[in-house]
Formats: structure tokens, sequence, C-alpha cells
């Protein structure tokens, strides 16, 4: 037999859980809108589907322990932690071998020269052939390149070279690192780097600030990413 105690905690319980689904329904909007912006700055081959479902899944978790009585605002309490989520999803697709980090290193080498030189990126195709490697494998470490742009500078240069760089320089020196070198690029260069690490603006945004086409914005900033992980590479080497 049930007693009114126990009708009272189950109508709680359930009032309780509507209350957290009416959150999380309320603020997936937002979810899909962060995926979709972080999709911007990802390759094809990473599904937005696939972040809407883990930011989805960190707000349901969210939504259990939110006190609106310590925040008065879910998003402004959950909107960090899903965006770490979706970077914890994007951090264990990246299965990077110590032969993959070699070969990150050389592409962005090589990318940086033909940069330096035509002003656009080369093919995959002109890559494995410069460096005797299979298209399809050129494609993958690509990828992955391309997928840890989106981590904090000081991140990506853990995530390339990780045997070295988290053993030989500690997070402050290697940011402090960084500035140094960001400090011999052009002024527009270095906003160009502030604006989307650290304001984490779209390439379209940044466009549209500094009147610059997206894809001269995107060509500049690969430039100087592939810049200042050689620079940053050589004091490690």
């Amino acid at each position: 037999m049930t007693t009114p105690a126990k009708l009272q905690l189950n109508e709680y319980t359930k009032q309780l859980k509507e209350q957290r689904d009416a959150l999380v329904i309320q603020f997936l909007p937002a979810v899909k809108a962060m995926a979709f912006r972080l999709k911007e700055r990802l390759p094809s081959s990473i599904d937005v589907n696939d972040l809407i479902s883990i930011g989805t899944e960190e707000s349901i978790k969210l939504a259990k322990k939110y006190d609106k009585n310590k925040n008065d605002f879910f998003w402004g309490y959950a909107k960090q932690r899903v965006y770490g989520s979706m970077l914890d999803y994007l951090r264990s697709l990246d299965m990077v071998s110590r032969n993959n980090r070699r070969l990150i290193k050389a592409i962005d080498n090589e990318c940086e020269k033909y940069m330096d030189k035509y002003e656009t990126e080369p093919d995959d195709e002109y890559l494995a052939k410069v460096l005797g490697e299979n298209v399809k494998k050129i494609h993958k470490v690509r990828n992955i390149s391309e997928t840890s742009m989106v981590f904090p500078i000081n991140e990506q240069m853990t995530i390339i070279d990780k045997n070295n760089t988290e053993e030989i320089i500690e997070k402050d020196e290697l940011i402090e690192n960084i500035k140094n070198i960001l400090k011999d690029f052009k002024k527009r260069d270095q906003i160009i780097i502030q604006l989307y690490y650290f304001e984490e603006l779209s390439l379209k945004e940044i466009s549209s600030i500094l009147e610059i086409s997206e894809s001269r914005i995107s060509q500049i900033h690969k430039k100087l990413i592939l810049k200042i992980r050689n620079a940053l590479g050589n004091k490690n080497g």
C-alpha cells in the first residue's frame, strides 16, 4: 500500500524531473547554436549532430545539479560546461600516434613554406607527393591537425608534441612563449588570433570586423598557427 508520504515524494520527484526536462528543452536552441558555431571552425569530417548530442547530454546532467537559488540563470551556469563537453568529445577523437605527430609537423612545415610562396594552402596530392605519403593518410592527418585548431593555442602544442611539450614547458611558460612569438606579427594578425581564440568569434565574424574575405582570413589564420607551431617546435627541439 502506498502511503501519503510516498505519494507526496513521488509527486515531488515527478515535478522535479519535469522542471529539469523543461530546462533542457528551453535551452536546446542555445546548445544547437553553440554546436553549429563550433562546427564552423572544424573540418567537414566532424558531424554537427554529434556535437549537439554531446551538448544535450551534458545539459541533462547539469539540469540535475542545477540549484536556482545559487544560480539564477541556467545557461549562465551551464554554458561553459556544455562547451567543454564538446571539446572533450573532439579530444577523444584525437588518437594521435607518434608517427602521426611527426607527420603533422612535416605537413605544418611544408604548408608554411607553400603558403609563404603562394599565399594559399597546398592540396593533399601535393603534400603526399612531397612527403612520400599516401593521399588518404595525408587527408586524415590534416583533419586531426585542423580539429586541434579549435583548442586553446597552448593546448594545441601538447596535442602535436605531447611527449615533449608537457615535460619541457609548463603551461604558463608556453603561453609566454606564444605571446613573444605574436609580438613579431603584424597588428592585424595579432587581432585575428585574439578574436579567434580568446573572443571565440567565427571566421565569418572576423571577416566582417576586419573587412577581409572569409577565405583570406582562413588562410591568414592557418599561416599564423603554422608559424606558432613551428616556432615552438624549434624551441623544444
